[in-house]
């Protein structure tokens, strides 16, 4: 065969695959896979996107696109949902039953033609228990259940769809409680079904935790729904966001039957949205009832404790009046005699004090004209010797102005010419180096009397 001959077409090489395929796949087969991408396109085709990863690492090795045609697809997927109570998602693993196809222009591809809803729902609880497990290992499973409920919990912070029916039942009950107890709640609007959900609901806690010292506990509700709609709450990263909460968390998911994993990590769990608001009615009217009874209890006692002295008073009146009275009068004699002794004693102190005074007042007099002669012996010694050393600074001063003089006399550039020095100019300017000058300038020297005007002929350095 020559190099020419043994060219083909892509066509006919894809022919050539298809044909192998179907020869080495003539019938169906059921394979495991995980649902990496999926979506439903206007005319009711499903389109995913099939991986295998690898158990050690994690690592995804293979890849694989798949389609379940419409007709397929709306018997298996509501009997899929019926059957799991979960809706067909990405991250599910499920065990399907599959036609190996090849295409000459769209390539290789999986067609869906059942699916095992029996495997999923096992893989789910394996899943679900492993989460389970997870939070117990890490010690963090009934962290927030330890976190201190008030005992009138009255600022609510508020989790829930703005359109949810349970939301309006809970904030309907809320507000028209027939204990008119006042509550305060905020809503933080979330996504709570679909698989936005777990990351809305995650930042609606971030929201609330910017406000914590706000808040007494957090409810997290929705208004039921079937059980495909609640499979957010069975995820590992919204339970350990409500295990972490400083504030207790009560959820109302409005599923009666069994309970998510952010039911069994909150601090305490409820049915429904209006459970919801019943316990924290129900918490804030125990309050409110055990003060009623310790107020009447506290009235009771201090009645009783009341007569109960008025009587003892009573009979302690009766019993001790004379003897009372006696006493007064003894105290009081003791208090006259006491007063007449006080008096006598005062009076000899100011007399004592008068004495002192007297004695004080001669000697301060007495001190004072020395001091006073002390003074003036010292100032008539100054006035004696001020003009002997007036004279004498005045003479030091004289002293020191001649020297000045003569100092200033020794530096005039007069006195310095006069002893034959001269100085030399060139345009008013100073000379000070030969330097300055060149052949040709003209230059003018001072002296003491006169000045004589010369032409550079040659300069020497």
């Amino acid at each position: 065969m020559t190099e020419e001959q043994s060219k083909i077409g892509l066509y006919q090489l894809n022919q050539m695959v298809k044909g192998a395929i179907y020869d080495a796949f003539p019938s169906t087969l059921w394979i495991v896979a995980e649902i990496s991408e999926i979506r439903f396109n206007r005319n009711g085709h499903c389109y995913l996107e099939l991986i295998e990863k690898d158990e050690g690492t994690d690592n995804i090795i293979a890849k694989s696109r798949a389609a379940i045609w419409a007709r397929t697809c709306n018997i298996l997927k509501p009997y899929f949902e019926m059957t799991t109570g979960q809706a067909l998602s990405a991250g599910m693993k499920v065990l399907v039953r599959v036609s190996v196809d090849f295409h000459e222009l769209y390539s290789f591809n999986l067609t869906i033609h059942d699916i095992d809803p029996a495997y999923t729902i096992g893989d789910l609880a394996r899943r679900r228990q492993e989460i389970i497990t997870r939070l117990e290992e890490e010690g963090i499973f009934n962290m927030n259940k330890e976190t201190d409920m008030p005992l009138v919990p009255q600022r609510v912070a508020i989790i829930s769809s703005e359109t949810a029916a349970g939301l309006g039942d809970f904030l309907n009950q809320l507000n028209n409680n027939s204990y008119n107890i006042i509550f305060y709640p905020k809503l933080f609007p979330a996504v709570v079904q679909g698989s936005k959900a777990e990351e809305s609901i995650m930042q609606a806690f971030d929201r609330i935790y910017q406000y914590e010292d706000f808040f007494d506990v957090v409810c997290l509700i929705r208004g039921g729904g079937s059980k495909a709609d609640l499979s957010c709450f069975d995820s590992y990263d919204l339970a350990y966001y409500i295990t972490q909460f400083p504030l207790p968390v009560i959820t109302g998911i409005g599923h009666e039957r069994d309970d998510s994993i952010a039911d069994m990590v909150a601090h305490t769990r409820m049915k429904t949205p209006t459970a919801v608001a019943e316990f924290l009615i129900e918490r804030a009217s125990n309050f409110e009832l055990a003060l009623d009874e310790l107020q009447e209890k506290i009235v009771d006692e201090v009645s009783e404790l009341m007569r109960n002295e008025k009587n003892r008073i009573n009979h302690l009146s009766l019993t001790f009046a004379p003897g009372v009275k006696d006493i007064l009068n003894l105290k009081k004699s003791i208090l006259q005699h006491k007063a007449h002794r006080f008096q006598r004693i005062t009076t000899e102190f100011v007399r004592k004090q008068e004495l002192l005074l007297h004695d004080f007042s001669l000697d301060a007099q007495h001190l004072f004209q020395k001091n006073i002669f002390q003074k003036r012996t010292e100032l008539e010694g100054i006035k004696k010797l001020l003009p002997i050393r007036k004279n004498r600074f005045l003479l030091n001063k004289y002293h020191q102005l001649e020297m000045a003089e003569n100092s200033n006399e020794h530096l005039n550039p007069s006195g310095i010419l006069k002893r034959g020095y001269s100085l030399t100019f060139k345009n008013g300017q100073v000379l000070k180096s030969s330097g300055q000058l060149k052949s040709g300038d003209e230059i003018v020297s001072r002296l003491y009397q006169g000045e004589i005007v010369s032409e550079v002929k040659g300069v020497m350095e």
